[in-house]
C-alpha cells in the first residue's frame, strides 16, 4: 500500500469527525499517540510497538488530512534527487 492510499483510507473513514474536532484537539491525540509509542519502545512487547506505530501513523494522516498536506508528496523531500544528506541548520 502506498502513503497516499493509506491516507486515502483513513480520510474516508475518519475526516468529517476529524475536521469537526479542529487540529488543535487533533493534534493533541496525536500527541497521546506519540506517548504510547514512546512507552512502548521502552519496553520488550513487539506486539504493542507495532500498533502504536500504527496509530501514530493513522493519526500523522488525519492531521494532514484536515491540514490539506498530502504525505506521499511532502516525502519526496526525501526521496528526490535533490537529497545530498542533511540540510543545513
Amino acid at each position: 500500500m502506498h502513503i497516499s492510499e493509506f491516507q486515502d483510507l483513513i480520510s474516508k473513514r475518519y475526516e468529517e469527525r476529524d475536521r469537526q474536532r479542529g487540529v488543535s484537539r487533533t493534534f493533541m491525540w496525536f500527541i497521546e499517540e506519540v506517548g504510547e509509542l514512546a512507552t512502548a519502545l521502552a519496553g520488550d512487547d513487539q506486539d504493542n510497538k507495532v500498533e502504536e506505530f500504527a496509530d501514530v501513523l493513522a493519526w500523522l494522516c488525519t492531521l494532514a488530512n484536515i491540514s490539506d498536506v498530502d504525505l506521499e508528496k511532502s516525502c519526496a523531500k526525501y526521496t528526490g534527487k535533490q537529497v545530498k544528506g542533511f540540510k543545513p541548520k
